[in-house]
């Protein structure tokens, strides 16, 4: 009996470790998007200080959304081979760190012997590069501490931190400007990112059985055989290369990329939006903002669970290309009407929602990499995601020059016709395509 009440209560501590492990996952992914959203509220004060146009804050906004882009594969890569214990904690340090720094942009260039804009733009660069480890190190982590059953469960809460943090960013960034100047931001978000850096260093294990709290007798779980993955049993599974070959791979990462680009125009240019075009106050657009992170974080596991009920009755063709067809087209119907819209208040109603349904299809696009390959699908989704930052990369310097020169209707219609493209392309996705 006591040995009994000891496997039970091993058990049990085995469960809270990890729960744990993924609240601070959960942590990390919420310190990511504050570091990567306060910029775009602080940007206003920026702006006024060292006379940037918009054109060329979006040109900083950028720089970010492209280190971020192009170091997904390495930052992956140095998780698999070091542990995502070490990788995890010298990123967030590396990004807190610069984040701090991007306050001192001005003192930075000085002694470089180069421009604010300049210092800037590395800054916000070198923060991407930075942030880029995140996801990848998140799935290696969820790999190592839950059971197959439990991971999808897992990754969703782990990268529900991203509607969080930009929800409560905005007033957070704009409640410290206000009280103690817009450098302050930056002083703060930085500093809970070192703090964060020191609790997941202090607290995790890259293997669950060295853990001081749990005992490897409770986790055999862990061990699971190849056998039990999901290949597609008429055929073998092809090579990364093979894969490169199947046209379903790049329609589905050009799809994505039009994802990138409408996600960043509300990431980099939804605040400033409403506030200079909208003429929202600071404070009323910065609670405002808010809307299309709390659309996203709702809709986000809606569309990923309406994803896999129509796939599990009408199989994975209809069930991922139905709702990343349908809720493309209704993306861009929203974002159109809502930046032709004359109420203000509506305007953020209807464009919130837009971030929604948005976010509703990510669902059908990453079970989708799965369905083309189980052997492969962590590299295919990190190129299909490598694609929707390199679209990320267009839109906060593209959507201001269109506004300027057309109207913001205008660039919200770019990026409503970006929407129905994304849709357009579903059509050349087939799962299980075969090789040419």
């Amino acid at each position: 009996m006591p040995k009994q009440i000891e496997r039970v209560a091993g058990a049990k501590e085995r469960g809270c470790v990890r729960w744990q492990i993924l609240a601070l996952l959960f942590l990390i992914s919420v310190v990511t998007y504050i570091d990567r959203v306060n910029i775009s509220v602080a940007g206003k004060e920026m702006m006024n200080e060292f006379g940037f146009s918009s054109v060329q804050m979006g040109t900083a906004l950028s720089a970010f959304v492209l280190g971020y882009a192009l170091f997904q594969i390495p930052g992956g890569w140095v998780g698999d081979r070091w542990g995502s214990r070490l990788v995890l904690t010298l990123a967030l340090l590396w990004w807190s760190l610069l984040t701090v720094l991007t306050a001192r942009a001005a003192d930075v260039s000085t002694q470089l012997g180069s421009s604010v804009l300049g210092s800037l733009i590395a800054a916000r660069f070198l923060v991407g590069a930075g942030e880029a480890a995140a996801l990848p190190n998140f799935n290696r982590t969820v790999a190592n501490w839950l059971a197959r059953s439990e991971r999808g469960l897992g990754m969703g809460v782990s990268i529900g931190g991203i509607g969080v943090g930009s929800a409560i960013t905005p007033p957070l960034v704009a409640w410290l400007m206000t009280r103690y100047g817009w450098r302050a931001s930056f002083y703060v978000t930085g500093g809970l990112g070192i703090a964060v850096a020191a609790l997941w260093y202090s607290f995790s294990r890259d293997d669950p059985r060295q853990h001081p709290r749990v005992g490897p007798e409770e986790l055999s779980w862990i061990t699971q055989p190849a056998t039990e993955q999901s290949a597609d049993p008429q055929s073998e599974p092809l090579s990364f290369a093979g894969l490169l070959r199947l046209r379903s791979v790049w329609f589905l990462t050009f799809s994505y990329t039009t994802v990138g680009y409408i996600a960043y125009v509300y990431l980099s240019w939804f605040f400033l939006y409403l506030v200079n075009i909208r003429h929202f106050s600071v404070l009323q657009g910065s609670f405002l903002a808010a809307g299309p992170f709390i659309a996203i974080a709702v809709c986000c596991p809606l569309g990923g669970w309406l994803t896999d009920a129509i796939s599990k009755k009408y199989g994975p063709a209809l069930g991922r290309k139905g709702v990343g067809i349908g809720g493309m087209c209704l993306t861009s119907a929203l974002i159109y009407a809502g930046g032709a819209a004359e109420d203000p208040y509506r305007a953020v109603v209807v464009l919130s929602l837009g971030a929604g349904i948005l976010y509703a299809t990510v669902g059908a696009y990453w079970a989708s990499t799965i369905d083309l390959s189980h052997k492969h699908s962590g590299a295919l989704s990190g190129l299909m995601n490598t694609g929707a930052n390199l679209g990320g990369t267009l839109s906060p310097t593209l959507t201001p020059l269109i506004g300027e020169k057309w109207g913001w209707p205008i660039a919200l219609s770019v990026a409503a016709a970006s929407a129905l493209c994304g849709a357009l392309l579903w059509l050349g996705v087939r799962s299980h395509e075969s090789p040419p």
